[in-house]
């Protein structure tokens, strides 16, 4: 039992068990189960799953119950298109810029991402540990380029795309292609190489899709999707 937590908190506690997929799409959450967890009346609560609903993170179904949503390919790769675009400009201005201290702070950041990643067989690996090292990377060029409301924009909790870049790491296994992705993405910032961004983002930014293929249609993770 959690007590004495505000509605603010428990919203972030109940969408980031969403967002990690540790409430799995198409579950029915339970406003008793809720009340009884967080020691609160069923108003707040309620108040609670209708602001998750406003984020599309749950659907409150008269008489049968809240149910989390399912991921919405067709929205997820939209905000991808988003995240495309917006960032391949800012990594072109970050290349203009782009600082010998800058270089160090990638390659430690890539280092700390290796070391994380080298535990990916173990049963303690820390998939979050290795997304927020993962985007910590990317952060640096929007940081140094004054982009940093365009980067929390970006990576704020979305209900189909957060969920969807969990679910590659668990489904798509992607961990050795974005160490791979990220040396390389070093190299054509060494280069200066802006003709090498868009192609190499795009390949970084839609891997999830790549590396999901039959699974987002078929297989184990298909109930976690929209089907159209």
């Amino acid at each position: 039992m959690e007590k004495n937590l505000t509605s603010d908190e428990i919203y972030t506690i109940l969408e980031q068990e969403i967002v990690l997929l540790k409430i799995k799409p198409g579950e029915i959450i339970s406003e008793n189960t809720l009340c009884k967890r967080f020691l609160i009346s069923r108003t707040p609560i309620r108040s609670i799953l209708q602001r998750l609903q406003q984020n599309g993170f749950v659907q409150i179904i008269p008489h049968r119950g809240t149910i989390v949503t399912a991921i919405d390919l067709n929205i997820a790769t939209q905000w991808i298109y988003q995240r495309l675009a917006v960032e391949s400009m800012v990594l072109r201005d970050f290349m203009q810029i782009c600082s010998p201290t800058d270089l160090a702070r990638l390659q430690y950041t890539h280092q700390c991402l290796l070391e994380i990643a080298a535990k990916r067989q173990e049963p303690d690996f820390n998939i979050e540990e290795f997304l927020t090292a993962d985007l910590s990377m990317h952060q640096i060029w929007f940081h140094a380029t004054d982009k940093l409301y365009l980067w929390e924009s970006l990576t704020r909790p979305q209900a189909d795309y957060s969920r969807f870049i969990r679910l590659d790491i668990f489904g798509g296994h992607n961990v050795s292609d974005v160490l791979q992705e990220h040396q390389e993405l070093i190299r054509i910032i060494e280069r200066k190489d802006t003709e090498a961004i868009e192609p190499l983002l795009k390949k970084h930014l839609y891997g999830g899709v790549r590396r999901m293929g039959g699974q987002l249609f078929s297989g184990e993770y298909q109930s976690f999707f929209k089907q159209t």
